[in-house]
């Protein structure tokens, strides 16, 4: 029978006594003849709709969102393996081999690190994968994207030396990346090797997100026309102590509600993180069970080998089911990883073989695991070696493959596969498989019988041999002698050995190598200056604009540009109203893969909120971290798909770079190009908003990314310029590269371009746009204003004239990140070239001839301009506004934080002061004049 009364006790739900048997085998009857003739999805309606009508009848229904422990797919159900397993093994122990050998070569004379046990675990995922699953790009495929698990790089790096993609001195030169002949990144860093990574993932929780985002603008790209994606697969590879992180399983809804069939997550559940176990007292995979199918995802759950399936179908009372539910994570972990010597053994030092070893743990298992007259029976033909090697899925390849083939014929839903391994898998010695410890293994060493006066080296390094012989023999890996273990050679086979034909057939029937990042890049044409022009002119007297108003209106002419629109992807999330997008949401329309079902409630009108299965805008919702990771998908497109698809991802400056960051930085490794646009910018321009809402420090952050461009325009025709110089640089030259522009919600008359001239200031960082010099002046300053706080300095150049007869010009400072990377370049290029032509800094040749002092403010933390003080020689006296928000109108927090007009002239004449050019009374004077409190608090105080 398909279905019988034990199906009831392998449930993780507990039912009451049957108080009808003969009724319960006349349902069950029933249901098999269901299936038999009806099939599943028909066996799913009944039950649905008898589920429905009994809580119709008030019984309250179990949410039934976990299944049994055990493997989702039946023997009866599971594919056939299609490869050749003894050659797959030979090849998964070489790989196995040289992942080993790659970071014990790395730290026997370095402290360098590495990871060795993640791999262990995951060896047969991965090769399941490279052997079977993973495209690569070709005629006829556009190629997977595969998110690796990031400490399981060294088993990718192995891989790729068997294929012959990396040599022997790569491999020695792990994690030395700066040795002769070149090195390996420690993990996936695109940045660091381009033509082998594609994605950052070892920052954990963000290949998780990034994977989903991806799985979703591979759908965007092929529904707007952009690619064909439709046979793109995106795989992600994540351990189960990884799924902590918020990242991880923040957004996995998305997935389940897009019905996202591209995508498979991978789960290693190893039950172990770096300290311990991941859930010792409960089941980490029937956790994530829950938590995946609640999210609409497809789960398939791998649990336990094929040397357990006589043992369930023997298990005709559900007894071994119950058991393995019972058990919790942590004694899973006791079960592999104990040590199985007695107590006065390990005071002794006494040692045990590797048999004695297997004898104990098998006997141990039977006590402990089948503690029962029912469960022993089950085992009882099999000998205490055979209990102890009784597998977990995740090692055996039939398992992993059925599950793969299952997933990727799976439709409606992403699938997620809960594959349970040993972490440290093979791994001999104290710091081994299944050990506490065995995260942070670097070096191999098993207990030897002490030998009288032995040296401590000599001892590591027969401790070291004799673990390297267990491996070798465990795996099966005569080609390396014992004479070679020393050395910890590499090991590939010859170009003609069975293994070595069997990589190339199987990687060109799946299109070419994995991992693999393509570096083809084909430019746009440039867009058109027209679309810019409308930025240049100025604004009507009175009727002001914000530069977040005149970014919606270049967005609006760009996205209609005839060489550049189609590749726009604006991005937002949920705060389109705030930044005045609404217009673009009627003319381009948000994406939506199922379009628009619904009619929305202000239709019609000219902001109508319009969804569209070609929709241009994606519309994230209250989401940066997955708005970052669209923007991340949409910014690397130019390699992973081919297609130059220039992303603008607008958001409140505050919830940038402080709340992503790691994204940020991710991006950057991942050679990512693209704006973030930190909109309703700085940290007195958000009126009423207060402390969390307001920023003063997001150009600090953003200079810490070395591929980051920002920029503080204050007009909309610096803004004009700079984002038409952005796409120029990286999609026209190919510069690899991001830009961050603060835009802002104070609206003001804007000025018209004075001419090209200016155009070349404005993306180096500086350029004068305002000299006053009232008649018979004898004093001069000069004013740095960035953003909105320009206007300031403007009004305070007005001050120092009509009330102080001092001349200043005004500069507008568009980038202090830009001037301070080019005065650190002239600063490194005359140190190491004292005998050739000394090059200036362009802030130098700007402000270096310039008379009197200098004074910066802006809406940032005064350590922004002071960045650029260095190369002033002394004259740069900076304002900022250090400090936390307050809530408060404008004016008000300006001059709290003492960046207003009148601080800054305060400041020009102190600073006059101070060069022995004014007397301090008039400095004192000018206090007073302009209503100044000198007896306030400074507002990092306060």
């Amino acid at each position: 029978m398909l279905v019988t009364p034990d199906v009831l006790a392998h449930t993780s739900a507990r039912l009451p006594d049957d108080v009808d048997p003969q009724e319960t085998t006349e349902w069950l009857d029933a249901m098999e003849a269901v299936l038999k003739h009806g099939g599943p999805e028909r066996a799913k309606f009944l039950l649905e709709t008898l589920i429905a009508a009994t809580e119709r009848g008030g019984a309250k229904m179990p949410g039934g969102i976990t299944t049994p422990y055990v493997n989702t797919i039946p023997v009866e159900l599971q594919a056939p393996f299609p490869g050749d397993r003894a050659v797959e093994r030979k090849i998964k122990s070489i790989v196995r081999w040289n992942a080993m050998a790659m970071v014990l070569k790395a730290n026997k004379n370095t402290n360098v690190g590495g990871h060795i046990s993640t791999f262990a675990s995951a060896a047969t995922l991965y090769e399941i994968g490279f052997n079977h699953f993973f495209h690569g790009k070709s005629a006829d495929h556009p190629g997977d994207v595969v998110f690796f698990q990031g400490h399981a790089s060294p088993g990718m790096y192995s891989r790729a030396f068997v294929e012959g993609r990396l040599d022997e001195i790569k491999l020695t030169n792990f994690r030395q990346e700066l040795q002769p002949g070149g090195g390996i990144s420690s993990y996936p860093h695109p940045w660091l090797m381009p033509d082998f990574w594609q994605y950052p993932t070892v920052s954990m929780g963000l290949g998780p997100i990034m994977s989903i985002y991806h799985a979703r603008y591979n759908r965007y790209l092929h529904d707007r026309s952009l690619a064909q994606t439709d046979k793109a697969r995106v795989w992600a590879f994540l351990g189960d102590g990884e799924c902590d992180e918020p990242e991880s399983l923040g957004a996995i809804s998305l997935a389940g509600r897009e019905k996202l069939d591209n995508l498979t997550w991978v789960i290693n559940c190893n039950l172990q993180r770096l300290d311990g176990p991941v859930r010792g007292n409960s089941k980490i995979i029937q956790e994530l069970e829950g938590i995946f199918r609640g999210a609409g995802w497809n789960v398939i759950k791998v649990v336990w080998g094929t040397d357990w399936d006589e043992l369930l179908r023997n298990d005709h009372t559900g007894a071994l089911s119950r058991r393995m539910m019972e058990v919790v994570d942590g004694e899973y972990c006791n079960y592999v990883g104990r040590d199985m010597r007695t107590a006065d053994e390990v005071k002794a030092g006494k040692l045990i073989s590797e048999e004695e070893d297997a004898e104990r743990r098998g006997q141990y298992i039977r006590d402990t695991f089948f503690n029962t007259p029912e469960l022993k029976a089950l085992v009882e033909h099999l000998s205490n070696k055979q209990v102890a090697a009784l597998k977990r899925g995740g090692h055996d390849p039939l398992k992993v493959y059925a599950a793969y083939k299952t997933a990727t014929e799976h439709k409606g839903q992403p699938t997620v596969i809960l594959v349970k391994t040993v972490k440290g898998y093979g791994i001999p010695g104290d710091g081994g498989q299944g050990k506490f410890t065995t995260h942070q293994l670097k070096k191999l060493a098993v207990q030897i019988e002490a030998v009288p006066d032995m040296k401590p080296e000599e001892k590591a390094k027969r401790q070291m041999l004799a673990a390297l012989r267990q491996f070798r023999e465990r795996f099966e890996l005569p080609a390396i002698s014992d004479e070679e273990l020393e050395h910890i050679p590499f090991y590939r086979p010859s170009a003609d050995s069975p293994e070595a034909k069997y990589v190339r057939a199987r990687r060109a029937a799946l299109g070419g190598p994995q991992p693999f990042r393509n570096n083809q890049f084909v430019p746009c044409r440039p867009p058109e200056r027209k679309g810019f022009e409308r930025l240049y002119a100025a604004t009507i007297a009175g009727k002001g604009q914000s530069t977040t108003l005149a970014w919606v209106n270049l967005m609006t002419q760009l996205c209609r540009d005839p060489n550049v629109g189609q590749l726009l992807v604006p991005i937002v999330p949920d705060e389109g109203q705030t930044f005045g997008m609404p217009p673009m949401y009627k003319a381009f329309g948000m994406y939506s893969s199922v379009g628009q079902l619904y009619t929305p409630v202000d239709k019609g009108s000219l902001s109508e909120y319009r969804e569209s299965k070609t929709g241009q805008i994606l519309q994230e919702g209250i989401n940066e971290a997955g708005s970052m990771a669209s923007w991340i998908a949409a910014g690397t497109a130019y390699s992973t798909h081919g297609v130059n698809t220039i992303p603008f991802y607008i958001y409140y400056s505050m919830f940038g770079f402080q709340r992503i960051g790691d994204l940020a930085w991710a991006a950057a490794d991942a050679r990512c190009r693209g704006f973030l646009m930190g909109a309703t910018a700085g940290r007195t321009t958000i009126n009423g908003e207060g402390l969390q809402h307001e920023d003063g420090h997001s150009h600090l952050v953003a200079m810490t990314i070395p591929t980051c461009r920002t920029y503080d325009p204050a007009f909309a025709y610096e803004l004009a310029v700079i984002v038409e110089e952005g796409i120029n640089a990286m999609y026209v030259r190919g510069e690899e590269c991001f830009y961050y522009l603060t835009i802002y919600n104070e609206s003001y008359d804007m000025p018209a371009m004075p001419n090209e001239d200016v155009r070349a200031g404005i993306i180096k960082g500086l350029y004068p746009v305002k000299t006053v010099r009232p008649e018979g002046a004898k004093l001069e300053v000069q004013l740095l204003g960035s953003g909105v706080i320009l206007n300031e300095a403007l009004r305070a150049q007005g001050i120092l004239a009509e009330k102080y007869g001092v001349a200043s010009t005004v500069y507008s400072a568009t980038s202090y990140q830009m001037l301070r990377k080019d005065a650190i370049e002239c600063e490194r290029h005359n140190r190491l070239h004292p005998d050739a032509p000394k090059k200036t800094p362009y802030v130098s040749q700007v402000l270096g001839n310039t008379k009197g002092p200098i004074v910066a403010t802006s809406d940032y933390m005064r350590a922004l301009p002071e960045t650029v003080a260095p190369y002033l020689n002394g004259r740069l006296l900076a304002l900022g506004t250090d400090g936390f928000g307050r809530s408060e109108t404008r004016k008000a927090l300006r001059r709290f934080f003492e960046v207003d007009a009148e601080n800054v002239a305060v400041a020009a004449l102190y600073s006059l002061f101070q060069q022995g050019q004014l007397d301090p009374g008039t400095v004192k004077k000018a206090v007073a004049e302009l209503g100044l409190n000198p007896g306030a608090p400074h507002p990092w105080t306060v």
